[in-house]
């Protein structure tokens, strides 16, 4: 009897115990999604606000070209001159040039467009079968190159320095350029722009929207005027020195490509 009965207490205090632990593991779990859980709730709140608009584009591009008219020529100039010593041949190179220089003078050239650009000194030998060469003489150059603003002015300029230095002078490298090559890219950057912009307005409007506010714009390839351009004039003999050398200048272009990204409003 007394057997029974302790089995019977031993039963129900396991049950017991068994019941508390279930009830204590309950109460953690509870704690812990309460202090630990909030992410679910904080997801949905999240859910419910509004996202926030992005700003509508209109991308578009604007090709733009300019062209020009070389309105300057510059060349360069040289006097070569062989005497018996140096000290001779440096005289007469530097009249010479100062001749050529006079004579640019008065065709308008100013002495700041003019830079010189060379000096040589070399001996000149005679060379024999059996003995070492000997020196004959003395080669003297000198070298300038000139600049002339007004191209209607060049050739002129040109032959009047040929016609001043006779045989010892030589005039080649005649290039024809642009003055002001900033002017002319600001020409080609407001046409690609211009020509973007319309382009841009076309399209708003077709679709119902304006333009806004730019908000990028940035060139994506550019042509800038081309570097000076070569003329092939031969050597002038002196005695048609006195005519003018005919310049044809020709035109010369330069294009911008630029991006642009307004803002629709």
């Amino acid at each position: 009897m007394e057997a029974n009965l302790d089995a019977k207490m031993t039963v129900s205090v396991r049950s017991i115990l068994v019941t508390v632990v279930v009830v204590l593991a309950l109460l953690v779990a509870f704690l812990l999604g309460g202090a630990g859980g909030g992410g679910t709730p904080a997801q949905a709140v999240d859910d419910e606000q509004p996202a926030v608009e992005r700003a509508r584009t209109l991308t578009m591009t604007g090709a733009g070209d300019a062209t020009a008219v070389p309105d300057q020529l510059s060349f360069d100039v040289g006097v070569t001159v062989v005497r018996d010593d140096l000290e001779t041949a440096l005289d007469a190179a530097s009249a010479a040039m100062d001749d050529v220089l006079a004579a640019l003078a008065d065709q308008g050239v100013a002495k700041g467009d003019v830079q010189t650009t060379g000096l040589s000194m070399n001996p000149v030998y005679q060379y024999h079968q059996y003995d070492p060469p000997t020196i004959t003489g003395y080669r003297v150059g000198q070298r300038a190159t000139v600049l002339v603003r007004e191209l209607e002015q060049g050739g002129a300029a040109v032959s009047a320095a040929v016609a001043a230095g006779g045989n010892d002078v030589r005039v080649g490298d005649i290039r024809l350029l642009v003055g002001d090559t900033d002017a002319v890219m600001k020409r080609a950057r407001e046409a690609a722009v211009a020509e973007a912009t319309a382009k841009a307005e076309e399209y708003a409007a077709a679709s119902g929207q304006e333009l806004g506010e730019v908000m990028t714009l940035r060139e994506v390839r550019v042509k800038p005027v081309p570097t000076p351009q070569y003329a092939e004039l031969g050597y002038l003999a002196r005695d048609s020195a006195a005519m003018k050398v005919p310049i044809r200048a020709g035109r010369k272009s330069a294009s911008v490509t630029v991006r642009v990204v307004w803002e629709l409003s």
